[in-house]
Formats: C-alpha cells, structure tokens, sequence
C-alpha cells in the first residue's frame, strides 16, 4: 500500500437519537407529531386496515377451493432419467444424483424427451408414452405404492 492509495474510511451512518432535547430535532414529540392514534405508544392499525371502510380482502369473492387430500407429485423426465448414475432408478436414488430436489408424494415419470440406456425404474405413476419409451429399451416400468 502506498501513501498515494489511501482512502478515508466508509461514513457509519449514527442511529436515530430521540427525545434528547429540542435542539437535537427529535425532540419533545420524538418524531410523532402531536397527538392522534400514530402518537400513542402501542398505536397504529393492523396491517390491511382501511380506517373502518371494508378491508379489500373482505370485500373481494371467494373463489374455489383447496383439496386437502391432493397429492404433489415431483415430475421426472425421460430426459433427467439419462443422468441417473444408477441401473435401477427409484425416488431415493434420483434424489442422491442431486437430479430431483424433493420427493414430496412420491415421483411421475413423464414421457418428454428420449432415454438412452436401459432402466428399471419404480415411480408412483407413469404417462403412457413415457412406459412405452422405457419398455421398448427393454426395460421396466414398475408403479410402487406409497403408504
């Protein structure tokens, strides 16, 4: 480092400092104003409030439904089944080669793209095409149950 490089040091911003006195500018009222509900300590309005006017999430319809009983299942492709390392491919084993993140309710083989090798392979459910590309490679398509 030369003489020539120095730099002066990053300006630390200091913190707010209230109710120290007038002459500091946060004085007296602390910065809220007089009076009204914003003055209080423990004041203010709960988020999504519309002073008294019906709240927009009330006044918008419902719509729909969720089923709670749905089952997610994490979609696999022929073309990330290529990148399996293993003969035998299963949820556990795709989630180990790092090609699936999650399992969720169990794994669907979906028929896009194309295989290259010879597989078995055991998932909760598989597309038409997709059994048929695995099938015709001579391998086999296993549907598993997940309990």
């Amino acid at each position: 480092m030369k003489l020539g490089e120095l730099k002066p040091n990053e300006k630390k911003e200091t913190r707010k400092r209230v109710g120290r006195g007038t002459g500091s500018g946060l004085g007296k009222t602390s910065g809220r104003g007089h009076k009204g509900q914003k003055a209080r300590s423990g004041g203010g309005v709960r988020r999504g409030f519309e002073g008294g006017q019906t709240p927009l999430y009330r006044r918008l319809p419902k719509r729909g439904f969720t089923n709670i009983h749905a089952k997610n299942y994490t979609e696999v492709t022929l073309t990330m089944l290529n990148k399996s390392k293993a003969e035998e491919v299963t949820a556990e084993t795709l989630l180990a080669d790092g090609i699936i993140g999650k399992i969720n309710d169990g794994i669907v083989i979906l028929g896009t793209g194309k295989l290259e090798k010879k597989l078995s392979v055991k998932a909760v459910r598989f597309t038409a095409s997709a059994k048929e590309k695995i099938e015709s490679l001579g391998g086999k398509a296993e549907v598993i149950k997940l309990v």
